[in-house]
């Protein structure tokens, strides 16, 4: 665990097609959202080429700085899904056949469908300890190794995948959040907000702009996984935004 017995997370996206613009990641706001239900927080985000140096590097270098790493793409038949080869290199490992993943994916095709770019997706690092994360999509498995999930890009799939390792995950409390809006400029309430958070440390506080109906505004939003302390953080906030002639639209708050 880290400081204050906090979880936390970073995910690694890995895929020239994200990074070219071709394909829209639309995984890690799932994951931060259901890490964040389990008290994990999602404290770091890569977005990387299929290079196998690169995958290497991220993984033996977030997987000692966080708790968890989870990583979407690459673990697929053709010949540059390279996850798997680079995350055995990671861990110094070799890669081999898996033999439940194998059985697996020899079920789920007709003898004559069977090849061995299909049977690449069996393949993981070596090692009694890795554990297969169930695809009940498309039936090719992710896998664990040590706090290290290799799950598929495609969203569906991937989501799939996190259902099913999520019994595995061990999270803190809970974290839940507060937002209020005002069609107050961020730049009146920098001022304001920094002597709010002051005022509760120990609650994460962001400003966030926006435009709506041509008119200027700024989302305030507060996490924490303590409600009482996030109560009055929200209620701070939306004193502040009173005292500079607002009046805050909280939709977060909850019905009494």
């Amino acid at each position: 665990m880290t400081e204050n017995d906090a979880v936390t997370a970073a995910v690694v996206v890995i895929g020239n097609e994200v990074l070219s613009g071709r394909t829209q990641d639309v995984n890690v706001q799932f994951l931060a959202l259901g890490l964040g239900e389990l008290g994990i927080s999602l404290d770091e985000v890569r977005i990387i080429a299929d290079v196998e140096d690169e995958i290497v590097s991220a993984v033996n270098l977030l997987r000692d700085k966080y708790d968890y790493v989870f990583t979407t793409g690459g673990i697929g038949p053709t010949h540059d899904d390279i996850t798997t080869a680079s995350v055995s290199k990671a861990f110094g490992r070799a890669m081999i056949r898996n033999p439940e993943a194998e059985a697996i994916l020899l079920s789920n095709y007709k003898p004559e469908d069977v090849t061995e770019a299909r049977m690449k997706m069996a393949d993981t690092p070596d090692g009694d300890d890795v554990v297969l994360i169930q695809n009940p999509v498309s039936k090719a498995p992710g896998y664990q190794v040590e706090n290290v999930f290799v799950m598929a890009g495609v969203p569906r799939i991937m989501q799939a995948m996190f259902d099913d390792l999520k019994p595995r995950l061990k999270g803190g409390a809970p974290v839940s959040s507060r937002s209020l809006d005002a069609f107050i400029p961020e730049g009146l309430v920098a001022g304001p907000l920094s002597d709010v958070q002051n005022q509760f440390p120990d609650i994460e506080i962001g400003s966030y702009p926006f435009v709506r109906s041509g008119q200027l505004g700024t989302c305030l939003v507060a996490r924490s996984a303590d409600e009482a302390a996030l109560d009055e953080a929200a209620d701070a906030i939306a004193a502040m935004i009173r005292s500079l002639g607002g009046e805050p639209n909280d939709p977060t708050k909850p019905k009494k």
